[in-house]
């Protein structure tokens, strides 16, 4: 099981870190412009610097911001140049023309996260493109009276057959019951934010059972 922070504040992912259990972090426009206005290329370089320094080169999703298909593979050229990390992976919207950035970058061997993606159709051809992971969208299936369960499983067998070397990530992730779910139906990897991963480590009886523990312990001490 799989987890990346989908998130660019900095104190969450210096928290997270520094309890080893992340696998990868993923942001997008969105996410960055929640952080405080500063320039795109040096807050990126502060989330690679963190990985560095906590010794987790772990893969770090960077989303072009380009509207224009013929404009993103210079864009992501040009942030992959500029940030200089090892584990980058540029974020291209699943479409149309898109599929050609996607072929075009893995033939320079940029890793591509094909994000925004609602149908095993368009993990299908996102994967048969080269990109390195498929992201679907949870949360946002099911705003639409979708299932994202079945999308997602239905996606690993396809790619399994098909023998891609590309994997699911599930984003979008509004309770940590999803996170579970996810893994459970087929994904690789499900990307949350670090308020969910905190509510995962918790639950009543946990907190309940280690103060009849300390509890009972205190007791016999005296």
């Amino acid at each position: 099981m799989k987890l990346f922070l989908d998130s660019a504040n900095l104190q969450d992912i210096e928290a997270c870190l520094k309890r080893g259990f992340l696998d990868g972090i993923t942001t997008n426009p969105s996410i960055l412009a929640k952080e405080p206005k500063t320039d795109f290329v040096k807050h990126i370089r502060k989330i690679a610097n963190l990985c560095n320094q906590y010794k987790q080169p772990i893969p770090l999703s960077v989303e072009v911001f380009t509207r224009h298909a013929d404009k993103m593979v210079e864009q992501a050229m040009q942030i992959a140049e500029e940030i200089g990390y090892e584990n980058l992976n540029i974020k291209i919207p699943i479409g149309w023309d898109e599929l050609e950035v996607i072929a075009e970058l893995a033939r320079r061997g940029v890793k591509v996260n094909c994000t925004c993606i609602f149908t095993e159709a368009q993990c299908t051809l996102a994967a048969d493109a080269g990109a390195t992971y498929v992201s679907i969208f949870f949360g946002r299936l099911r705003d639409i009276g979708c299932d994202p369960i079945p999308v997602i499983a239905n996606t690993r067998q396809l790619l399994e057959r098909a023998k891609k070397g590309s994997e699911i990530i599930v984003g979008s992730i509004r309770h940590e019951r999803d996170i579970a779910d996810s893994h459970i139906a087929g994904a690789h990897i499900v990307t949350a934010g670090a308020q969910l991963f905190a509510k995962m480590a918790m639950h009543p009886q946990t907190t309940k059972s280690v103060d009849g523990f300390l509890k009972d312990f205190e007791a016999w001490l005296k």
